[in-house]
């Protein structure tokens, strides 16, 4: 019976915040408190880079915000599916042609397989050209031979060798540039192509599905009906932690404040506190945005965000990326959509299926995931919507387009805990392969047209 007097207790408390939010400006962030940034010791060359990141013309256009933001709006009400992907943290040493374009081939496959076996048209949307820091639990830590130093926080940050562990804001240059250098090589990629090439999915590590078979078939279909840019469009996005250098890339576009560094920005699990200084800085900037919303987050706590980040409703302007682990949908996620319909907001709900589902192996200690985990958090959640009436819009998933790489356990390759230790490349979380990345858009794929024609 306390319920309804806690529902009008938040209410008030959003009436009265929207009505008090004062004037935002991109610097205006800087009066709340921030987690999850670094600090420069250097104050004057920290200024000096920040000064220069603010001239340096934007890495996308403002028009291109926008079209993903309709895309996203389309995906919301169920008449587009989202495969978003990427390196959990880019590296500076990735930025090789090569990688990069086995890194954008699978998003775009990936998107290729969901619309050719859902019959869904996809936006593809990438952890590239930007995705260079990461979030730590505590800002330093003990490594053997040099004791207690600062904790890796990309590369835009400091340096993964403990000698390069110092918090260096010149990297943020090189992030700039790197991100540059990224984005126009995929551009010209992209312009350049034949879709039927990019689209050309290899199948040869998928040998022992049991659906080997209608998988071939698939690709063999999607290769000869690829044509068309349409199915070459990618959207670049990462995290949004470090505000100071999002604020440098934030530019005036008419009368709207967008962030240029990427069509899609998101807010961490870690960093969405609603008086934080990301919430915020989020609240002004025009582009399509994305909250991480995971077991910690309160049901009244999610309403008030989205009044905050989305007071005008606007659609395609918000999505919310859950991120549970499988097992513990069912208890948490009916409560989160429940709290989306009160609040009368609408929403693209996305699944990111690998952050719930971290295991450290026993055998070796390495930090991976089992596939098989990561397609039943998007099973569960599919169903779960589904009941609840609401619409999965999409999913979110850290994958490599490298075919050698073994991060993550079991996919039909059946990698073992042994197997880990073979080529396990990456400085932050670990990543489905090219072959497991295939085999779980397939299965999502088969799912979404499953529920569909349910």
């Amino acid at each position: 019976h306390f319920a309804p007097r806690r529902d009008q207790q938040c209410r008030r408390r959003l009436a009265s915040k929207s009505e008090a939010m004062p004037e935002w400006a991109p610097s205006s962030w800087q009066s709340k408190p921030a987690l999850q940034m670094a600090e420069w010791e250097d104050k004057a060359l920290a200024s000096k880079v920040l000064d220069k990141l603010g001239k340096l013309p934007p890495l996308v256009q403002a028009s291109e915000a926008d079209r993903l933001k309709q895309l996203l709006a389309e995906a919301g009400r169920g008449e587009r599916f989202i495969v978003q992907g990427g390196d959990c943290a880019e590296r500076f040493m990735d930025c090789e042609a090569d990688r990069l374009e086995t890194q954008l081939k699978l998003i775009l496959q990936m998107g290729a397989i969901v619309e050719h076996v859902a019959d869904r048209p996809t936006v593809r949307i990438a952890r590239i050209a930007g995705q260079y820091g990461k979030p730590r639990s505590k800002p330093t830590e003990v490594v053997e031979g040099y004791g207690e130093i600062m904790s890796f926080k990309g590369d835009n940050i400091n340096g993964y060798d403990p000698k390069d562990r110092k918090w260096d804001p010149e990297r943020l240059l090189q992030g700039y540039f790197h991100s540059a250098a990224t984005l126009n090589f995929l551009r010209s990629y992209t312009a350049a192509a034949d879709p039927a090439d990019s689209l050309s999915i290899k199948v040869d590590g998928l040998k022992a599905s049991k659906d080997f078979a209608e998988i071939s078939k698939d690709a063999g279909a999607i290769r000869t009906k690829a044509k068309g840019k349409e199915s070459q469009e990618f959207f670049t996005s990462h995290e949004a932690m470090q505000l100071d250098l999002e604020e440098a890339l934030t530019r005036k576009v008419g009368n709207k404040y967008y962030n240029l560094s990427a069509h899609l920005v998101w807010i961490g699990d870690r960093t969405r506190q609603i008086d934080g200084a990301h919430l915020e800085y989020f609240r002004g900037i025009a582009n399509p945005i994305g909250v991480k919303v995971g077991p910690s987050m309160k049901n009244d706590e999610l309403k008030e965000l989205l009044q905050i980040l989305n007071p005008n409703k606007e659609e395609g302007r918000i999505m919310i990326i859950t991120r549970y682990g499988a097992g513990k949908v069912e208890q948490l996620l009916p409560g989160h959509i429940q709290a989306v319909k009160e609040s009368g907001i609408p929403v693209v709900w996305q699944c990111d299926a690998v952050h719930g589902n971290g295991i450290v192996a026993a055998s070796n200690k390495y930090k991976t995931r089992r596939c098989e985990d990561i397609v039943k958090e998007v099973m569960e959640v599919m169903a779960v919507h589904k009941r609840c009436g609401s619409i999965l819009g999409g999913i979110h998933l850290e994958v490599t387009g490298q075919e050698t790489v073994t991060e993550c356990l079991g996919g039909c390759m059946g990698i073992t805990e042994k197997q880990l230790e073979t080529n396990y490349e990456t400085y932050c979380d670990p990543r489905l392969n090219y072959a497991q990345s295939i085999e779980a858009a397939f299965s999502v794929a088969r799912e979404a047209k499953r529920a569909r024609t349910a």
